[in-house]
């Protein structure tokens, strides 16, 4: 009914809106109970509504004006606002993803960082055995030093164990680095006590160690054993005072220190000849180099005795070396005998340019002496030659101790040109002084030439026989001696300078 009185009313249209306001429901309502008369006065009554509205909204406009301001600048601000709000909602829309990514992140990260908490945590509640874990390398280092190997090699295992079953954990990694490193410093330790003064007991526990750690195979180990005793035995010659009793103490260091040490190496290792015996050459060796440039004459007796000694306790090891310090003995003595000779002869040299024979007169001494070994006296009345036998036999009581039969054609080689220069002396004296010679200074050089031919000559061939008895060179040789002339001095030889001087009765003839 509303509706179709709206389409009287209004046949040109009207607002759809119309059809649902109810306050135009309740208008149109209104109107349909309303008579012709009070229809026909509705449009006048509505006008004066109208007007009377108007004033009310003038008054009220008026009256509230200042209200309607602050309403109509509130509703401009209200505006502004909202679209300050959509232009923010639409940076935020925009923006959105971004956070959304940086959300997701802050989520990833806040897991890593919860899983550490929770690691961190972990780690506290077991920090007491991840301090005995830490603390190996140190506690290996302790033991290292207090030299208890046993524990540090068990120690060692249990870390290599322990990092195999972890190897892909780096804190692993760096104890095993840092154990490795102190394994290495146990190595080089226990070398080095092998270099210092140990008995026994020591190097089978050392050994058994080195053999633990299965760093060399058993010939490694043996020749390190011997490196690390020879460099003990070096120092220990390395400080022996350099004074007169060098070589003695050298000798008897040798001796000892040698003798333990292949007394250690015989009760460790299975013996190696090849390595061993290389090594107790060298030091033989070595200990006769040492010998060649020590020896001298003032110290030989002491030090054969010594030597031989050495070298035969060495023969209960299959080293006897004896064969190889007699060319050093042999030779030192062939120098010293050599070098006294060469004093004696200078000795008898000064001896006659001072002696002359003018005015000599005839002395009461006998020629010959009843005793074969006593000096003949004869040589009194001519001092440069009692001189010289007496240096002489100081020489021959020296070398008669220790003559090697290898040195006996040289000995008596020097002995003969020694002989031959005295000769040639007397020459010499005669050539000097003859044209001065009265009858007795004649007689006297006689005497001097006759005493030297059948006295002094005969005198040392006896003492060379003493020294070397022709009787046990042939036995010991198989040949014979007076062929072969080992132990006889050549007498014509030796006088052939003063031949001439001599008398006539003197038969040349060797005694």
């Amino acid at each position: 009914m509303s509706t179709d009185l709206l389409n009287l009313l209004y046949p040109n249209g009207y607002p759809d809106d119309w059809q649902y306001d109810k306050n135009i429901k309740d208008y149109l309502a209104k109107l349909g109970q309303n008579k012709v008369e009070d229809l026909l006065k509705q449009p006048r009554k509505l006008q004066l509504e109208y007007a009377n509205v108007q004033d009310q909204t003038q008054d009220l406009a008026v009256s509230n004006y200042k209200t309607f301001i602050e309403t109509a600048e509130c509703s401009r601000e209200l505006f502004t606002q909202f679209n300050s709000i959509e232009h923010k909602l639409d940076e935020l829309i925009v923006d959105l993803p971004k956070f959304q990514q940086e959300c997701g992140r802050f989520s990833e990260a806040t897991a890593q960082i919860s899983h550490l908490r929770k690691l961190n945590s972990l780690t506290l509640s077991k920090n007491a055995q991840l301090l005995e874990i830490l603390e190996l390398p140190q506690l290996m280092n302790s033991f290292i030093s207090d030299q208890l190997y046993d524990d540090a090699l068990e120690l060692a295992n249990y870390v290599q164990k322990i990092c195999n079953k972890h190897i892909d954990i780096e804190i692993f990694k760096s104890i095993l680095q840092d154990v490795n490193k102190l394994w290495l410093k146990m190595l080089l330790q226990l070398l080095n006590e092998l270099k210092s003064d140990i008995n026994l007991p020591k190097c089978l526990q050392i050994v058994g160690h080195l053999r633990r750690m299965k760093v060399f195979n058993e010939i490694e180990l043996q020749l390190k054993f011997l490196q690390a005793r020879g460099c003990y035995l070096e120092n220990c010659l390395k400080y022996i005072p350099k004074n007169e009793q060098f070589l003695s103490k050298f000798i008897e260091v040798s001796r000892v220190n040698l003798f333990n040490i292949i007394t250690q190496f015989k009760a460790i290792f299975n013996e190696n000849d090849l390595i061993f015996f290389t090594w107790i050459n060298n030091r033989i060796e070595d200990f006769l180099q040492v010998l060649r440039l020590e020896l001298n004459s003032s110290n030989i007796d002491s030090v054969m005795d010594q030597c031989m000694y050495f070298a035969l306790s060495f023969s209960k090891i299959g080293c006897d070396f004896r064969s190889l310090l007699l060319p050093i003995f042999t030779k030192q003595l062939f120098i010293n005998f050599n070098d006294n000779l060469q004093e004696a002869l200078i000795v008898y040299e000064k001896s006659i340019e001072n002696f002359t024979l003018i005015n000599k007169n005839l002395p009461n001494i006998p020629w010959k002496s009843q005793d074969p070994l006593h000096p003949p006296d004869s040589l009194l009345e001519f001092y440069p030659l009692a001189e010289y036998l007496n240096n002489l036999l100081k020489i021959l009581n020296n070398y008669k101790q220790n003559a090697p039969l290898s040195l006996t054609k040289k000995i008596i080689n020097l002995i003969q040109n020694s002989l031959i220069l005295i000769s040639k002396s007397l020459l010499k004296l005669y050539l000097q002084e003859h044209q001065a010679f009265n009858s007795t200074s004649r007689d006297a050089f006689t005497r001097l030439c006759m005493s030297f031919s059948d006295d002094l000559i005969p005198y040392v061939q006896k003492c060379i026989h003493v020294i070397y008895p022709p009787s046990q060179i042939a036995a010991k040789l198989g040949v014979s001696v007076r062929e072969e002339n080992l132990t006889y001095l050549d007498k014509d030889l030796i006088v052939e300078p003063i031949r001439h001087l001599l008398p006539n009765k003197i038969e040349f003839d060797e005694q």
